[in-house]
């Protein structure tokens, strides 16, 4: 397919290098990119540390551009329905668009506040936006006397520690047992806890925001916890996660809901009932797709890389005949910098059921070590270890025993990871296993010869 139109809806990282990569490979046609913001695409992870400590404006976060892509920007218009009968996208504004095939790259928001009242407080906000970050900027420019993050996932902590470094007195509240838990497991988040309490932040895990309080003029003034405590705060960040922007596909009869559109490898969507569409794909955030390496389980991945290679296929794929369409089989990867430590991971950590050691120490703040599952390495994570990750990159995709036989390794025994309990809600998770594909292959992995 060299001409014809194409739509896509979702005009941040994967939206735009989708549309670059269709460009470069040949196609001619139509190109319409919507999205719900006004502004053109930005680089989202530089909002919660850069922008945030003031390094960088939230207007000078625009993505770099690797060509130009001719194409049509409907930007501050929410996608608003799906007829695929018709091959028709329907926005908000009450207008439609018409496609041949579309790519759906709307990605996530930030989980609001629940109650709505506490939420349009003055003080409280999320961060997942431009504008959310400028807002939140604001906001700490009146130099509160403390703020308050609820939740100690990768954002909730990055902003934990941008607020330190700025020298405000900042209290988060996790209802896990340690900040990162859900991502990286108990033995890892108690040196994530570590870090937060040695650098001055009022850490209380095993308890949640019940309530959010305002004065007579409508600003936020106090926190009330589980615990029956309560805790005054000009500013509250929502740090509870993310959801998956699908709500404008009910209707539509994809395979779309709060865990995202499920894929085929080949980035296309299922219907209701399984059966892959060969016209409406996915990427990024909003994609959840089998993995081989993963049991050939869904995941959903809330990754930069991931967003960027995935975008790629899908575009690749969107235009090719079948027998030159491609599977996307990026492995996981992950960082954050938080605290003063670069935190980087591979693989699929929430797979784990030990972790070890392998490199450095605990204690120090300062290692790697891996996850295995059912004896064979799922993954790895690095605190100020990331230049050894593309190491652990190679074991995962080998399916190496577990623990690894690596030189220098100290012969430390694995010990549990302790995951919460999958059932029970959790902050940060960026890798999220959302059960089997429709096919029944299964993959047999043989151990790396030496």
């Amino acid at each position: 397919m060299r001409d014809g139109r194409i739509v896509i809806v979702g005009a941040s990282l994967a939206g735009l290098r989708a549309a670059e990569h269709l460009r470069d490979a040949g196609f001619a046609g139509s190109l319409t990119l919507v999205g719900d913001e006004p502004h053109e695409p930005y680089d989202r992870p530089p909002l919660s540390k850069q922008v945030l400590l003031g390094q960088v404006l939230p207007e000078h976060t625009a993505l770099p551009r690797t060509r130009e892509i001719d194409a049509e920007w409907r930007l501050g218009i929410a996608a608003a329905g799906l007829d695929r009968d018709r091959r028709r996208v329907q926005l908000a504004d009450g207008s439609e668009i018409e496609y041949d095939r579309l790519l759906i790259a709307t990605g996530v928001r930030s989980r609001p506040w629940p109650n709505e009242s506490e939420a349009a407080l003055d003080g409280v906000c999320v961060l997942r936006t431009r504008d959310d970050t400028a807002r939140l900027g604001r906001l700490l420019a009146r130099r509160p006397s403390r703020v308050l993050i609820i939740g100690a996932g990768f954002t909730g902590s990055e902003i934990a520690s941008a607020c330190r470094e700025r020298g405000f007195a900042v209290t988060v509240a996790e209802r896990g047992a340690a900040p990162l838990v859900g991502a990286l497991g108990g033995v890892v988040g108690d040196v994530a806890a570590q870090l937060q309490r040695e650098h001055g932040v009022d850490l209380r895990c095993g308890v949640m925001v019940t309530s959010l309080e305002g004065d007579a003029g409508g600003r936020l003034r106090r926190a009330h916890l589980s615990d029956g405590s309560a805790l005054d705060a000009d500013i509250a960040v929502v740090a509870l996660g993310a959801v998956r922007n699908t709500r404008w596909l009910e209707g539509s009869g994809l395979a779309a809901g709060p865990r995202g559109v499920a894929c085929d490898a080949g980035c296309r969507a299922f219907d209701v009932h399984g059966i892959v569409t060969d016209d409406v794909f996915a990427a990024g955030d909003v994609a959840r797709t089998p993995h081989p390496l993963f049991g050939y389980q869904f995941l959903s991945l809330e990754h930069w890389g991931n967003a960027v290679a995935q975008a790629e296929i899908a575009a690749h794929n969107m235009i090719s005949a079948d027998s030159r369409r491609r599977p996307h089989l990026w492995t996981p990867s992950f960082w954050s910098a938080q605290f003063g430590v670069n935190i980087k991971s591979v693989g699929a950590p929430t797979m784990g059921e030990e972790i070890v050691v392998t490199q450095g120490s605990l204690a120090d703040h300062s290692f790697a070590a891996a996850y295995g599952y059912q004896g064979r390495v799922i993954a790895a994570v690095g605190f100020d270890h990331g230049k050894w990750m593309g190491g652990y990159r190679r074991l995962i995709e080998q399916a190496a025993p577990f623990p690894p036989e690596l030189p220098g390794r100290r012969g430390e025994r694995p010990v549990p990871a302790r995951f919460p309990d999958p059932a029970l809600p959790s902050h940060g998770p960026t890798v999220t296993l959302t059960g089997h594909s429709p096919s029944e292959k299964r993959v047999v992995f043989t151990p790396a010869r030496a």
